[in-house]
């Protein structure tokens, strides 16, 4: 059951023996497996992701600039140009739009602002600022291990946060996810484009919002590949030398036709100074 369903709690989570990974992989090339029995302490993990109006505590107080602040772009959903914007994309992913002046308290670019969604999560945010406001919050980022036990709120096997069932295009009321066909159209089934204000989904068996969709989440852990197979140990010779870190979660943009990666086991690597319109983070406390 869960613990609370403040959306400004720490919940506790129990510890012991826990499976992690999967022996049904997706995406193999991401690592997903293969399954695999840890042993966890018990620890404390934010019921939600930390929000815009949090972040700006934390900046107010320590005069922080993020990365994408200090590089002055980030990257953003090209839905989300505001008229009259400019930004070249990668060829590989051509959704994405590099924007000057993108960052967290701007995250479309300048003429945008946060104000308005003072309990949305915090995006823009790279592996290196997250770490930055652990520090200052007293907290520090989950393991991938803590993460997805959490996730799984007590369950043994869940695919997703709430159980084994699909989300819909036509009936988005489990997570904050793409609905239609990516990336050319949207149905906005469950009321939202981008990120939606924290603790709008039910919580998973442990209190917690939003283990899936909404933003990515980083994680303390290094990404690597759990496999001897020639590919991956080039992935993990490029993990090693970019110094990736391992993302969480999913994010409003994944669809089960282009990103299913809001499974649980799912799983992402990118260098610490990552930042784009959907990457954020929540923290983890010791017991």
């Amino acid at each position: 059951m869960p613990t609370s369903t403040r959306r400004d709690h720490v919940v506790d989570i129990p510890g012991g023996g826990t499976t992690i990974g999967t022996d049904a992989p997706v995406f193999r090339d991401d690592g997903e497996g293969p399954a695999r029995r840890v042993t966890l302490r018990a620890f404390r993990l934010d019921a939600c992701a930390v929000t815009n109006a949090r972040f700006a505590a934390f900046v107010a107080a320590t005069d922080y600039r993020t990365e994408a602040e200090r590089f002055g772009w980030s990257f953003v959903f090209r839905d989300f140009l505001l008229p009259g914007q400019v930004a070249e994309s990668p060829e590989a992913t051509p959704w994405w739009c590099k924007v000057e002046g993108a960052f967290w308290h701007a995250p479309e670019g300048p003429g945008s602002s946060t104000l308005d969604r003072p309990d949305h999560p915090v995006v823009h945010v790279s592996w290196t600022d997250a770490m930055a406001f652990a520090g200052w919050a007293g907290g520090r980022l989950p393991s991938e291990a803590e993460w997805e036990h959490a996730a799984r709120g007590g369950a043994t096997a869940a695919r997703f946060p709430w159980g084994d069932e699909e989300p819909t295009d036509e009936a988005g009321h489990l997570c904050n996810i793409w609905q239609g066909d990516f990336p050319l159209r949207n149905t906005l089934a469950d009321g939202f484009a981008g990120t939606a204000s924290v603790g709008r989904y039910p919580p998973n068996g442990y209190g917690l919002f939003d283990m899936a969709g909404n933003v990515w989440e980083w994680t303390s852990d290094p990404f690597r590949v759990r496999s001897l197979g020639m590919a991956a140990k080039a992935r993990n010779r490029a993990a090693t030398a970019a110094r990736e870190r391992v993302m969480k979660g999913g994010s409003y943009l994944c669809h089960r036709s282009h990103c299913y990666r809001y499974r649980i086991a799912a799983r992402v690597g990118h260098s610490p100074d990552t930042s784009a319109g959907h990457t954020g983070f929540r923290l983890a406390y010791d017991a």
